[in-house]
């Protein structure tokens, strides 16, 4: 099952596997802001109504959008 880094929950940590398929309008900037293959990250927190979503990634708080969120294909930590 696909999961995306909006279904992390707060405190989890996982890995960027790719990008979800139609979502070519996110994809060069959440590369260029460093959200490649690979990538881990753990998410900080999120607003109360989900947007937007704060990571901990290659250092640095990263905010996205809800949008952002849904197009990145993330897995767990430990899967």
């Amino acid at each position: 099952m696909e999961q995306t880094l909006a279904d992390i929950s707060v405190g989890e940590t996982g890995t960027v596997l790719g990008f979800v398929k139609g979502t070519q309008a996110y994809r060069q900037k959440l590369l260029a802001m460093g959200l490649i293959k690979g990538a881990e990250f753990q998410v900080a927190r999120v607003a109360p109504m989900g947007d937007p979503v704060e990571i901990r990634v290659r250092g640095f708080n990263l905010s996205l959008r809800k949008d952002e969120a849904k197009a990145l294909l993330v897995g767990r930590a430990g899967q």
